[in-house]
């Protein structure tokens, strides 16, 4: 076309569109489409810094793999994720939280009561709740996916040391909706900072720290699924997550029980713990679909 110019390249982008062009791809692409180039005339965007962000999206394809999810991590650092958490959340239940880069699929099942801390010698975190729904019943059959990062603050996709769905496993309710295990408490960690994500952090002069956290993904029949994390109150970054995941209504208190008085039942660890325990007690509440 001969007659585009600065001022009107974006009317003519739309007048592109085909007539059979699905509404809501169109929808998004018009408005895409339009605050793009608006933030390239509002910055004045030249050539050698357009080919710099080409060179950043290359370097983010390159870098990814089925274990590392380089545009995830870009959304989530960018806020991104977690608007998109926000937006859709409903404040009847629990509220989402960022699915994270790191989460694997086909973890194994855990009994209620099972165990994650293996061989790990760190204090036992016994984690516990029930999924309910938001008018206060047990969800009977709701599946609950668990991963968390080991104590040295790498998930297993990240540790060649670690098993692959170390600490990682699935639960299964009962008719009284209660989920349980144990484990050892999660530690902060900071996000992948060797490629693309970690140049923007540094070059914008931000950390690369999350605060601690359990991850849960809860399905049940005829529920919406939740994606959400658990932080305990006490994290140093609990107000300034790399990834801004953090919820009013996620954070939890760490409770300290005595030696001697860990379940002597309904647990792999039982007759196992002999001294002081960490509790995280924690309801899920998930709204119909």
């Amino acid at each position: 076309m001969r007659h585009v110019t600065k001022d009107n390249i974006t009317d003519v982008f739309m007048s592109y569109f085909g007539p059979d062009t699905d509404p809501r791809l169109k929808e998004i692409l018009k408005s895409l489409v339009t605050h793009l180039h608006a933030f390239a005339k509002d910055t004045n965007l030249t050539h050698a810094e357009w080919q710099k962000g080409i060179e950043f999206l290359e370097w983010a394809g390159d870098i990814s793999d089925k274990e590392r999810h380089e545009f995830v991590l870009l959304s989530d650092v960018l806020g991104l994720s977690s608007l998109v958490d926000m937006l859709h959340s409903n404040p009847q239940g629990t509220s989402s939280s960022v699915l994270g880069p790191f989460h694997i699929t086909g973890s194994p099942p855990l009994a209620i009561g099972g165990d994650l801390r293996q061989d790990f010698n760190e204090q036992v975190l016994l984690a516990k709740g029930t999924i309910r729904d938001d008018k206060g019943q047990p969800i009977e059959g709701a599946e609950l996916d668990i991963w968390q990062t080991a104590p040295n603050g790498l998930y297993s996709s990240q540790d060649p040391d670690q098993d692959t769905y170390s600490f990682h496993g699935i639960q299964t309710t009962g008719k009284d909706g209660r989920y349980a295990f144990t484990t050892v408490k999660p530690v902060s960690y900071t996000v992948p900072s060797d490629g693309p994500v970690g140049d923007i952090l540094t070059a914008s002069g931000r950390h690369p720290w999350r605060p601690s956290h359990l991850h849960y993904i809860v399905k049940a029949p005829g529920f919406r699924p939740l994606v959400t994390e658990i932080f305990p109150d006490d994290d140093p970054y609990l107000d300034q997550d790399t990834v801004f995941g953090v919820r009013a209504d996620l954070v939890m208190t760490y409770v300290e029980e005595a030696a001697g008085t860990f379940p002597a039942e309904g647990f792999e660890l039982s007759g196992k713990v002999d001294g002081p325990y960490l509790v995280a007690d924690f309801d899920l509440v998930l709204v119909r679909e």
